[in-house]
């Protein structure tokens, strides 16, 4: 555990249910920004792990700019946050 998840723990914080950053903030439609980040999302995609991870996260964050989309900043920062603690416990056991 992190030093901030112990101090939110200790002080009666739920960290899975603090808002992200800027969680009510308006991103407008930018197809340029959209696109630029789904080619770097493309670049950084390899075979480990981590650059999957970081390109779906790339990928995820550019939906912010289509207007098809439905996301939110907070959204994306809960999944991202959940994929991390998932991996850090080793991944999806299932019995």
């Amino acid at each position: 555990m992190s030093d901030d998840t112990d101090t939110a723990e200790a002080a009666g914080d739920d960290p899975d249910r603090r808002p992200a950053p800027d969680a009510e903030e308006e991103f407008p439609p930018e197809p340029e920004r959209r696109k630029l980040l789904r080619e770097i999302a493309e670049d950084v995609r390899g075979d480990s792990g981590e650059s999957k991870q970081l390109s779906a996260i790339l990928y995820r964050v550019s939906d912010l700019y289509d207007p098809e989309e439905d996301t939110s900043p907070q959204e994306i920062y809960l999944n991202v946050r959940r994929i991390m603690q998932i991996k850090e416990r080793g991944g999806l056991k299932r019995e």
